[in-house]
């Protein structure tokens, strides 16, 4: 007499449970090369005159973060089972493979894993978006201002000479202010601070939405506890 039948998972589902190991056992170790890939390339950056070693340090350390990202990427995707449709579904880790300086971005969501993992208390949804859309601003501020100051500070009619003079422009952009008076002339400057006006008004709308609505919620949860009428 023939036992059970024993059904094996869909290949689907196996290569997401494939994916997901892969992910929970990388995401810390590539997001401490990202914060050293973002530290090499401030040294390289802003270190003026610095020794041939460190130089070539820096370069080294940056080569070798984005093969580990380049070698994260190809296994995900090999994993994932999707097949080109990977690159459009994953659309943000196709452009940080292709500008690392983005790659810092993914601490945010890594932070969160570690607070699930530790069973920390969670904050609401509003503060999450608006702590989270805050840390993005600021790791995305300080490397566009790292890109912009590498560009311009040699640029001819260039009025972005000092790092300072890039943090400022980066600020009133991502403000979406645009005062004007430091603007970048060089291709690689002004395509740096395009990326950056897209991602200030997304992240300036993730804010502002998240506090009008924990604003609604209160003062909702306050009508109802007052215009309740009186117990008999």
């Amino acid at each position: 007499m023939l036992g059970p039948m024993r059904t094996r998972p869909s290949r689907p589902a196996a290569d997401q449970r494939r994916l997901h190991r892969w992910e929970n056992r990388t995401e810390l170790p590539l997001a401490t090369a990202s914060l050293v890939f973002l530290a090499a390339y401030a040294l390289r950056v802003l270190g003026t005159g610095l020794p041939p070693a460190v130089h070539d340090l820096c370069v080294a350390l940056l080569l070798g973060c984005w093969l580990l990202f380049a070698a994260d990427y190809a296994v995900r995707w090999r994993l994932s089972g999707e097949g080109p449709r990977f690159w459009v579904r994953h659309g943000l880790d196709t452009a940080v493979l292709l500008l690392p300086l983005l790659r810092p971005l993914r601490v945010v969501p890594v932070y969160e894993a570690v607070r699930r993992r530790h069973r920390r208390p969670r904050l609401n949804l509003y503060a999450r978006v608006m702590s989270y859309a805050g840390l993005a601003a600021l790791l995305l501020g300080f490397a566009g201002a790292l890109a912009v100051y590498a560009a311009e500070r040699s640029a001819e009619d260039s009025t972005i000479r000092t790092f300072g003079d890039a943090v400022w422009c980066v600020c009133a952009t991502l403000a979406t202010v645009g005062y004007g008076d430091a603007v970048p002339v060089t291709f690689l400057g002004r395509t740096v601070m395009v990326a950056l006006m897209a991602g200030g008004l997304a992240l300036l709308g993730a804010v502002t939405g998240s506090f009008a609505s924990w604003l609604l919620q209160v003062f909702a949860e306050e009508g109802e506890n007052t215009g309740r009428p009186p117990a008999s």
